[in-house]
């Protein structure tokens, strides 16, 4: 990490009056040693009520994304990192599905996933296939540091590397290694969503917008969004990523969400 990063006390304020939406990963993010803290649900609820969207873009499978969407103070939820994205209708008590693809193109993707998983177990017998696999709708995840491991750098990069060479795209979070065919991503889909559920332009306007992350696989949100943020544990992967968050909290987890939330809600009650 160089020396590019700033604290997220300097984020201007005449910028952040104009943001709209938060946009935000989960694990290490919004979580503490793997549990959402009830100061990040509140911060999300409470930025929510101050007419600031909330969305997380995450690489955790549909199956939670349902719930997530159904039941969190969120406008919409990026799932699978980037696979789809689902909002819930209040007035019709409907969950809207956008796929990146189609119904048919999933299922011949999971056939190739499901053989590389084993491809990938042969490789790295250490290696798992992440619990939260079996509501995941397209792609796979390999645990190297949720309930197995933490592995090493070389098996994960021998991971990266079977992953490669079967031609799939592969990103690293800070458990997970997910892997999928095609070209989706967080961040093509969070545009999606934010023109069609928020009615707001994220590549003309994308000060309106704030991500926050901590992770390898947040870099193109870090490197398209000029309000991005990393939780403090992103200092973790200090010359591993190739875009940096603008500003860093001085806390981690769920208690640095806490900050970026403080510091917008803060922005509301100084101009009201």
């Amino acid at each position: 990490m160089t020396s590019s990063l700033r604290s997220l006390s300097c984020f201007p304020l005449e910028h952040r009056r104009l943001v709209r939406c938060v946009l935000t990963d989960i694990d290490d993010t919004l979580t503490i040693r793997g549990r959402l803290t009830a100061t990040a649900f509140e911060a999300m609820e409470s930025l929510d009520k101050a007419g600031i969207a909330v969305v997380p873009v995450t690489g955790r499978p549909g199956g939670w994304c349902d719930q997530i969407a159904r039941q969190w103070p969120v406008a919409g939820v990026v799932g699978e990192n980037g696979a789809f994205y689902f909002s819930y209708d209040a007035a019709n008590r409907v969950v809207r599905r956008s796929y990146w693809f189609s119904e048919a193109r999933r299922a011949r993707d999971r056939l190739r996933l499901d053989a590389l998983a084993r491809e990938i177990r042969q490789a790295v017998p250490r290696a798992g296939i992440a619990s939260d696999q079996r509501y995941r709708e397209s792609d796979l995840a390999i645990d190297w540091a949720e309930d197995v491991g933490p592995l090493s750098e070389g098996e994960i990069n021998n991971i990266v590397e079977v992953a490669a060479s079967a031609g799939a795209t592969v990103r690293i979070s800070s458990i997970h290694i997910n892997i999928w065919f095609g070209d989706f991503s967080k961040l093509e889909m969070a545009k999606r969503l934010g023109s069609e559920v928020l009615g707001l332009d994220p590549d003309g306007h994308p000060e309106k917008f704030v991500f926050v992350g901590d992770s390898p696989n947040d870099v193109t949100m870090f490197g398209f969004f000029p309000n991005s943020v990393g939780v403090a544990n992103v200092l973790k992967f200090r010359g591993r990523l190739e875009a940096e968050p603008t500003y860093v909290t001085t806390e981690e987890g769920g208690d640095g969400f806490l900050e970026v939330a403080n510091t917008l809600l803060e922005e509301r009650s100084l101009s009201s």
